[in-house]
């Protein structure tokens, strides 16, 4: 699958605790309700443990698995000890109409910041990355729109738009 086959893929940024999760969640459930297949990634900068420690998968990791899978008739997981990318995770969500990235700032995708008041006050994303900027404070950045953190409708009628020119 080339980057041209992928769906729309889009960021959402901004410093730790800056409500990078709950805009997500709520962005996915308002495009999910839309009737539109969302698939997300989340970039963790520190490591963390994929699997819950005495469950089976658990146990055959210990036992020297390099790879876990568990499966039912509606889903799966898959465990691999790995070094693994955004472009090596995209093929996988190809039926989603959009895949949201939580964290990864430093990836060339369009991006959201989140804009936190008393946790950021300026943002780390580069304005011409920036689709728009989510935002309870008065900064703004010209070229880029400005969207109060709570408008889930405005910032997804935006990512609609982009969607369409996409």
């Amino acid at each position: 699958m080339s980057a041209r086959e992928w769906p729309p893929v889009i960021g959402i940024t901004g410093v730790k605790n800056s409500g990078k999760t709950t805009l997500m969640v709520k962005l996915i459930e308002a495009l999910s309700l839309r009737g539109l297949r969302v698939a997300s990634i989340k970039h963790d900068a520190h490591r963390f443990d994929p699997d819950v420690p005495g469950r089976d998968s658990w146990r055959h990791r210990q036992a020297g698995a390099f790879a876990s899978a568990v499966f039912d008739a509606d889903k799966y997981m898959l465990i691999k000890d790995e070094a693994q990318t955004i472009e090596g995770l995209l093929p996988m969500m190809g039926e989603a109409d959009i895949v949201f990235i939580e964290g990864a700032r430093e990836t060339p995708y369009p991006k959201i910041e989140v804009v936190r008041q008393g946790n950021s006050s300026q943002a780390v994303t580069a304005p011409e990355q920036l689709i728009a900027l989510a935002t309870d404070s008065e900064l703004a950045l010209p070229g880029v729109p400005r969207v109060d953190i709570n408008d889930v409708d405005a910032l997804v009628t935006m990512i609609l738009n982009y969607i369409k020119k996409s």
